[in-house]
């Protein structure tokens, strides 16, 4: 079918913005890379735009110097697995169950989920709930308060309503199944797409959790990573601040603050090495499952 002139033009203006965008987006993630791999005076100066200058890795050394980095780092992989399970355990059942429609009171049990949505109990009743729990500088202070997104739940309860039928469940059920035999036999294998989306959406928010740590973990073995380089850059900050006021070591706070700079960099690459590395893996999901889930019931 050939094209003709309008729809070339408008193809070409769309390709041209949405060029425009993707650079917008994409230049200051380019610039923080480049930037930790930097001279740390190139940095500063202004002098890095396009390409690293005076190639070096001192910023990524000076974070892994730090032996609390590793262990935050294996912390925040057990946070955020442990986690995800967690997640997963409770969302997937309680989506399928209000999805059905022979499941009486579900509106008003769907309403009483929603409520929290819009009102909460603020942060100090949510201490002492986790205080008279005993769960303090323990892992579960930070994995069961939010074991259920409300919006997730939503979402996974639209795609088991959109695609997993009564009439498949019906046809299971001459055949003996029960409810909970279809959960795990027959609706949870159909749900893959909606399943990595919840674990995309569950995994980015513990990896970069760090204010529940910080509220409820005293013990800095039990850190995760984000908290441990949040510290690592308050402490270097400060550190530098009580060396301005030595006037022989002008110089050196000069190069330290430089150094700084270029660490905030790496520490940033650092902790988004795991997304990075999950997302291609479910990026496939996305529109089947974010899509169906969302605009669909």
């Amino acid at each position: 079918m050939k094209r003709c002139k309008e729809d070339v033009i408008f193809d070409t203006v769309v390709f041209i913005v949405l060029t425009l965008i993707l650079l917008i987006v994409a230049y200051p993630l380019y610039w923080v890379v480049i930037s930790s791999i930097s001279d740390p005076s190139a940095v500063s100066g202004g002098k890095v735009i396009l390409r690293p200058i005076g190639f070096t890795l001192n910023g990524y050394a000076e974070v892994f110097k730090n032996s609390a980095v590793m262990k935050g780092f294996l912390n925040s992989i057990i946070y955020t697995v442990c986690g995800v399970c967690i997640n997963l355990v409770v969302t997937l059942p309680t989506a399928y169950a209000l999805s059905r429609d022979r499941f009486g009171g579900k509106k008003i049990v769907t309403l009483f989920y929603m409520v929290t949505m819009f009102f909460g109990g603020g942060l100090i009743p949510t201490y002492l709930v986790i205080r008279n729990l005993h769960m303090l500088n323990t892992m579960w202070a930070l994995v069961l308060p939010g074991c259920l997104s409300v919006y997730n739940m939503i979402v996974a309860r639209t795609f088991f309503k959109s695609n997993i039928s009564e009439e498949l469940y019906e046809a299971a059920e001459i055949d003996g199944c029960t409810q909970g035999q279809f959960f795990f036999r027959i609706a949870l294998p159909l749900s893959a797409a909606i399943t990595a989306i919840l674990v995309l959406y569950y995994g980015v928010g513990h990896w970069n959790s760090y204010f529940s740590a910080l509220v409820y973990i005293s013990d800095s073995e039990k850190y995760p990573l984000q908290l441990v380089l949040r510290n690592i850059l308050i402490t270097n900050e400060t550190a530098l601040a009580q060396t301005a006021t030595t006037e022989a070591a002008r110089a050196a706070l000069r190069e330290k603050q430089q150094l700084i700079d270029v660490m905030k960099y790496s520490l940033i690459i650092i902790s988004s090495i795991p997304v990075l590395l999950l997302y291609p893996f479910i990026q496939k999901y996305f529109v089947k499952g974010v899509m169906i889930g969302s605009l669909k019931g």
